[in-house]
């Protein structure tokens, strides 16, 4: 969603836009705009307060998200292997922990297979769990008490309020444990279509709830007693060990859905430039949305463990899962009520509707869940702000880099004074200098010239860039420019991704860019002989020879750059990537210092480096190294 808001507002705080961005065939925005999304478009933009608000949000909503992988595995896996107490009294509560823990293991060492896989070998068993619930809980709901069903009368909530006051309230926060997991489709809608998980929801998942809770209900009318194991106590006694194996499976099940859920949102972090560096596997051909972080996914299984360990019981973990799962949804409604005015152009009286009826619903359970902070609560929050520092800190001096690289370019002017002052000999080859700028030469090739008077004959400057939406269709994704003069030969590129997009895992980027590259000189020259064509058509004098003339010498320099470009693709090409030193400028504050010698310097060191992430030929790659005072 923020990047949804992005591509419509200039909200971003890196100038890395361009014109040319919209021309992508998927980034689909509309040209119409009430007055009103307008204002509101004009006073985002043109407040900083607001940008900065919208973007730590964002990192808030991001941080909960990836705490609600770390909780969901946690409850999940230890409330189903507890089941197993109503079997035999000598299961004790440590040998519970540890068997948790033990299925834990097994089910982030699984992850490296890929969602495809797993989802394969779960579907059949998620299944039946949807069946056994909804026939165990029809089986109590005629046994013990059929009348429950008149709970369904709304009636009976002010009823439950107006006895209960405060504790009505409270309750709230178990309440809400039913609607968990939903926070996680924004990651199902990666994995498949919106119509098979609507179909799934409406005829499988919610009936089967409702039937469910239904019959554990009626059970508890007669059972008072065992509410505070209701689930297990309310399944007739020959159908107990089924039920047992399905709910592991479920459990692991469940824990699978959130892993895959954070592993999509730091996915997209890293695009927008969010997060530290971290290496994306895509697990499927077929599905963009499938990937495997294995840093992630190492740190996440190790989180688990230590919060089984720490815990021992649901009931904590139950209370810092609940304001994990409220908060992303309340963020999310927050974000969503700014798209439905400025992008969706929703009446008004709409969306005073929706934060009236869902919203406002939202903030009641939120603070509920806030209620039992004490008790637990303050785990997802203490999560949240350890992972939003890791994010800031990163996102803050990427784009301090930025900007120190913006102000430090090369422009396409000094080029060829750079490059004739320091006598470069031209050698046979083509050179990819990486950067994260946009416009202009980075300071970084200066420094390299300056140092080392040789330069191979094609120079191309490439810059990584994502754009805020989900895809850029292959033909679309290179945008190369020309440096004049032209017998310089060289070129700048940006390298356009969608935040869902593989990046030079699967595609041969070099073939690819080369080729692009040819395409573009016949491209860039016939756009030339036009334009000239249409410069002289004024003064030519009626025979056309000098147009003549022009054609021919053009259509010379055409062949003669896609020799040079081919003659350097034979000869071999160099990447050039970046070994910046960072360090906090004079007169620096002492956080400033902090943030920037020892907090993000500790992350580039224990986290993979921009070849490693680009996958870049090792035995082909040179390192520059540049110290930048920021």
């Amino acid at each position: 969603m923020y990047s949804l808001i992005c591509r419509h507002a200039k909200i971003g705080l890196i100038p890395s836009q361009e014109p040319a961005d919209q021309d992508v065939s998927t980034f689909q925005l509309e040209n119409h705009r009430l007055l009103r999304a307008s204002i509101f478009k004009s006073k985002l933009e043109k407040s900083k307060f607001a940008k900065f608000f919208l973007l730590i949000i964002t990192m808030l909503g991001t941080s909960m998200v990836i705490g609600d992988g770390i909780l969901t595995p946690s409850i999940s896996v230890l409330s189903a292997v507890g089941g197993i107490k109503e079997a035999t009294s000598a299961m004790t509560e440590e040998r519970i922990v540890w068997i948790s823990v033990g299925i834990l293991v097994f089910l982030f060492m699984f992850q490296r297979m890929g969602t495809d896989k797993v989802g394969y070998a779960f579907a059949p068993i998620i299944f039946v769990w949807f069946i056994f619930i909804a026939g165990i809980g029809i089986y109590n709901f005629i046994k013990y008490d059929p009348l429950v069903i008149k709970a369904l009368n709304p009636k009976y909530i002010l009823d439950y309020f107006r006895r209960n006051h405060k504790n009505a309230w409270i309750s709230l926060g178990g309440v809400v444990l039913c609607t968990t997991g939903t926070e996680a489709l924004f990651a199902d809608v990666g994995h498949f279509s919106v119509r098979s998980i609507r179909i799934s929801t409406c005829a499988v998942t919610y009936p089967a709830l409702i039937l469910a809770y239904t019959g554990q209900a009626a059970y508890l009318r007669k059972n008072n007693s065992d509410v505070s194991d209701a689930f297990f106590k309310s399944i007739p006694g020959p159908m107990y060990w089924p039920m047992f194996v399905v709910a592991i499976f479920a459990a692991i099940i469940a824990s699978q859905a959130m892993i895959s859920g954070t592993f999509s949102i730091i996915q997209q972090s890293l695009s927008l430039g969010c997060f530290p560096r971290v290496k994306i596997v895509h697990t499927s051909s077929k599905y963009e949305g499938q990937v495997y972080i294995p840093e992630i996914n190492y740190l996440l299984m190790v989180a688990c463990v230590a919060v089984t360990l720490a815990f021992k019981n649901t009931v904590k973990i139950g209370n810092a899962y609940g304001i994990a799962v409220v908060f992303v949804m309340t963020l999310t409604s927050a974000f969503l009520v700014l798209i439905m005015i400025m992008i969706w152009k929703t009446k008004i009286l709409l969306v005073i509707l929706y934060v009236l009826v869902i919203a406002s619903v939202e903030l009641v359970y939120l603070s509920s869940v806030l209620y039992k902070f004490d008790q637990g609560g303050y785990l997802p929050v203490a999560f949240a702000m350890f992972l939003m520092s890791i994010m800031f800190t990163w996102n803050y001096v990427y784009r301090k880099k930025y900007y120190f690289e913006l102000d430090h370019k090369v422009s396409p002017e000094k080029l060829k004074e750079v490059i004739i002052d320091t006598n470069s000999y031209r050698l046979p080859g083509l050179a990819i200098f990486y950067s994260e700028l946009v416009h202009g030469i980075p300071p970084i090739f200066k420094h390299y010239v300056e140092n080392v008077p040789a330069l191979p004959s094609v120079l191309v400057f490439v810059s990584i860039k994502s754009l805020p939406i989900s895809k850029v269709p292959m033909e679309e994704r290179f945008l190369f420019r020309r440096v004049r003069p032209n017998d310089l030969n060289v070129f700048r590129c940006v390298v356009r991704y969608g935040y869902t997009d593989v990046r030079n895992e699967q595609e041969p980027f070099e073939k690819l860019l080369v080729e692009r590259l040819g395409e573009f000189i016949k491209e860039d020259y016939k756009f030339s002989i036009v334009e000239e064509s249409q410069g002289n058509h004024e003064e030519m004098d009626g025979d056309g020879s000098g147009n003549g003339e022009n054609v021919d010498h053009d259509q010379e320099a055409v062949k003669r750059d896609i020799e040079v470009l081919e003659e350097a693709w034979r000869a071999g090409i160099v990447h050039f990537v970046g070994e910046q030193e960072v360090v906090a400028g004079k007169g620096a504050s002492l956080g400033k210092r902090i943030l920037i010698d020892y907090a993000f310097n500790f992350l580039k060191r224990n986290l993979r480096q921009s070849n490693e992430v680009f996958d870049i030929p090792q035995k082909r790659m040179l390192k520059v190294g540049m110290t930048y005072e920021l």
